[in-house]
């Protein structure tokens, strides 16, 4: 099959959307098929076999200087002055403006291919591609509804809640392409009753395929850090937990030597440094970022314990990686976190979201107990290698559109 794979933005190594790409991409070429990968910026990094083709963007949010205002030269068309007065209101354009792009694109390259592959665009231009009669697909990883609900809960006083929901205001959007499309692929049974749910979509119509753990993360051959906790979220999001762990290790630090690693990039002075400031605990706390699928490897498999401290997570595929190194783990009991971990203690213990106490004495009776520690990332690298490989997402993946071409075709000869 000749594959367009789409999305509007697909950062290399963190966020589900460019190690999705990256990974599925490889994998249907090695099953023999063709994919071409259209995203705007940041752009993947595809493996060899796989064409890229840039959609660019005015690049709005790129470090180091986000919500710039571009120079009058880089406008090209109506499209962009869209995608800036969207920004200057406090929106957020990117999955509306690359749709708009991606469908003007198709409307010559339409033939090129057997089958669409949106990756959770869900942009206007979706249904725009979808009457030239090329067959669709789209993968929702979650709902962003989740993330609308928690940062609004969060969000101190009315200005910031009025911003926020200007920001989040494409999921309007979203939810109406959504329950336009034929046929939709998420991530875990959590995500598909979410979108069902939140978006109004026939529960019929979802197929759940779940991710897969790249061959790279392995457990450590050195010994690991005695007292370190290791943790993978965006760290100023409030739907990542990180307030929740932070004060539980303020709590374990009155009684132990422990050291917290972060691998994420907090905000300059923003929620994450501050807290941290309050709590007393900067000695204690490092970030690291912007390191190499082999350093990351190596840093998870340095911890003693990992922690997912989430609200909610449509899959978590840090904690499926974490698994694979056989770092035991403590994560929350929210969305499809216990799909991936599976039965409570085997893989790791799961504790009630946003509860620090519950959460400190996780950690504690965890840290005190080597050999179960010893005895849960083995069963955790046992479920990876049993259940999420990429091959297979592939293989599910390829004979999803497979049906979907078979349907689309039957639908256009009636």
């Amino acid at each position: 099959m000749r594959v367009a794979l789409l999305s509007y933005r697909s950062k290399p190594h963190c966020g589900g959307q460019g190690v999705y790409l990256r990974h599925l991409s490889r994998e249907l070429v090695a099953l023999g098929h063709t994919v071409e990968v259209f995203s705007g910026q940041p752009y993947p990094e595809l493996d060899p076999g796989v064409t890229l083709t840039k959609v660019p963007s005015l690049d709005l949010y790129r470090e180091p200087d986000p919500f710039r205002t571009p120079k009058l030269s880089e406008y090209r068309d109506l499209i962009d002055v869209e995608e800036v007065l969207t920004m200057w209101t406090a929106g957020f354009p990117e999955p509306k403006t690359f749709s708009k792009r991606i469908a003007r694109v198709f409307t010559t390259r339409y033939a090129d291919f057997d089958i669409v592959h949106d990756n959770q665009v869900l942009g206007y231009g979706m249904l725009d591609i979808e009457k030239l009669g090329v067959p669709l697909i789209t993968t929702i990883h979650h709902p962003i509804t989740f993330d609308r609900r928690v940062d609004l809960a969060a969000a101190p006083h009315f200005r910031k809640r009025l911003s926020l929901r200007r920001w989040y205001g494409f999921l309007r959007m979203q939810g109406k392409v959504a329950r336009r499309l034929k046929r939709i692929l998420t991530v875990s049974d959590s995500s598909r009753r979410d979108i069902a749910t939140d978006f109004g979509v026939d529960i019929a119509r979802i197929q759940v395929i779940p991710l897969g753990v790249d061959d790279v993360f392995v457990p450590p051959t050195q010994p690991r850090v005695p007292g370190r906790i290791l943790a993978m979220a965006s760290a100023d999001s409030p739907m990542k937990g990180i307030r929740t762990l932070l004060e539980a290790v303020a709590k374990l630090a009155t009684e132990r030597d422990i050291e917290l690693v972060l691998v994420c990039k907090p905000q300059t002075g923003g929620p994450t440094e501050k807290l941290i400031a309050d709590l007393g605990i900067g000695n204690l706390v490092r970030f690291v970022h912007g390191v190499s699928d082999t350093e990351l490897v190596a840093l998870m498999g340095s911890a003693e314990i990992a922690c997912v401290p989430s609200l909610y997570e449509g899959f978590s595929l840090p904690t499926a990686e974490l698994m694979a190194c056989e770092t035991p783990l403590v994560v929350s009991r929210a969305g499809a976190i216990p799909e991936v971990v599976g039965p409570d203690g085997e893989c790791a213990d799961l504790v009630t979201p946003g509860d620090p106490e519950e959460l400190t004495a996780a950690l504690a009776a965890l840290l005190d107990d080597p050999a179960r520690r010893e005895e849960m990332g083995r069963a955790g690298r046992r479920r990876v290698q049993d259940n999420f490989s990429w091959r297979a997402v592939a293989v599910a993946t390829a004979a999803a559109y497979e049906r979907v071409i078979e349907e689309t075709h039957a639908d256009a000869d009636r």
